[in-house]
């Protein structure tokens, strides 16, 4: 086996889906690849994307920025925590190069984890940087509310900056001269859509809207409304698993994989992120998104679903009512696009491969 640490941030979902879809491809291509998980995501998100064999080490791989919600920054506490974190010293850098090296890694790759990017070249290893953002241009966008955050610009630019290959994937927020610039990158759809109906006991005819947060525990306040639409079923993954009348509920660690329910599903309503964009925009669903005024990455978000998927915006305000229920039957009207063909972690798996594999 050639082993490969992979340094995943755990800011939402996202990356871990974004990185799970990477390994699954380049493991397709190269079965005798072992991956070396250090991330704090849960090793359930990436059991159910049924990688192969992995290691996971639970390591604190970036900060991030520090949510009071899912729609809301806490840039006082992402400073705080970042003077903990940063800059990286021998104490923090020593004890994970010894680990690679003694799992003999042969290359670190980095979904977006600074981490990562220190270690590889502190145990002398290729450095591999995917991303659509990077927490240097994060951070940026927040110096006007919080100037402390300045240095932590500076030392992190440098440091992405020193990748040994440097790969964006759409929807990239700053456009770089990269490696590679690739298609969104989301998990394969692994089960038709009239299976996951039938387990769901869903007919094929009805209709079916997803209400998702990415993957980022939330409490529906709009029960009632939904319940009122009888002829609609609603799914809402990542809650206690429940089933009363039309809703659904499915747990996190459900035996439901989640492309496959967005498959199964006729209009997807959540936040603008990237696992949830990357996975819709994979069937050609219709998207009712909600975007996160405050965070830098999110007018690049709207701005490719605009362009490139069926969607209708939908107000932070409006969702927390059930406002956006007036805005239901546009949106199951709007037709499904054909599915993506390309997906971007193949155009990843094969470069990655390129590079020394």
């Amino acid at each position: 086996m050639t082993p490969i640490a992979y340094f995943i941030s755990s800011h939402g979902y996202g990356h871990a889906t974004r990185a799970s879809a990477v390994m699954l491809a380049i493991a397709k291509l190269k079965p005798n690849i072992r991956f070396e998980l250090f991330t704090t995501t849960p090793r359930w998100l990436f059991e159910e994307s049924h990688l192969p064999p992995f290691g996971y080490h639970h390591v604190l791989s970036d900060i991030g920025v520090v949510q009071r919600d899912s729609l809301t920054e806490d840039l006082p506490a992402t400073w705080h925590k970042l003077q903990e974190f940063l800059p990286f010293n021998e104490a923090k850098l020593n004890p994970l190069v010894e680990q690679v090296n003694r799992l003999n890694c042969h290359m670190v790759m980095c979904d977006i984890s600074p981490l990562g990017i220190a270690v590889a070249k502190a145990a002398k290893l290729p450095a591999v940087l995917i991303e659509n953002f990077t927490w240097d241009w994060i951070y940026e966008g927040y110096l006007t509310s919080e100037p402390r955050l300045q240095p932590y610009v500076a030392y992190l630019r440098d440091l992405f900056a020193s990748a040994d290959m440097h790969i964006q994937t759409e929807p990239i927020c700053q456009p770089q001269a990269v490696d590679l610039t690739t298609r969104p990158v989301s998990r394969p759809v692994r089960t038709p859509a009239p299976q996951i109906r039938q387990q769901l006991a869903i007919l094929p005819s009805a209709k079916v809207v997803m209400i998702t947060m990415g993957g980022v525990p939330w409490t529906p306040t709009f029960v009632a409304q939904l319940a009122a639409q009888t002829d609609i079923f609603f799914l809402i993954p990542g809650q206690e698993p429940l089933r009363q009348g039309n809703i659904i509920q499915t747990g996190q660690d459900s035996s439901f994989f989640h492309p496959d329910l967005i498959n199964a599903s006729d209009v997807v309503v959540g936040k603008a992120g990237y696992s949830t964009l990357s996975e819709v925009h994979q069937v050609g669903l219709p998207f009712g998104y909600i975007a996160r005024p405050r965070f830098r990455e999110s007018p690049a978000l709207v701005e490719f679903i605009s362009h490139n998927m069926p969607g209708l915006p939908i107000t932070d305000t409006q969702f927390a009512d059930g406002r956006w229920l007036n805005l239901l039957p546009d949106l199951l009207a709007l037709p499904r696009r054909q599915p993506e063909s390309l997906n971007g972690a193949d155009q990843i798996a094969a470069k990655i491969l390129d590079f020394g594999f």
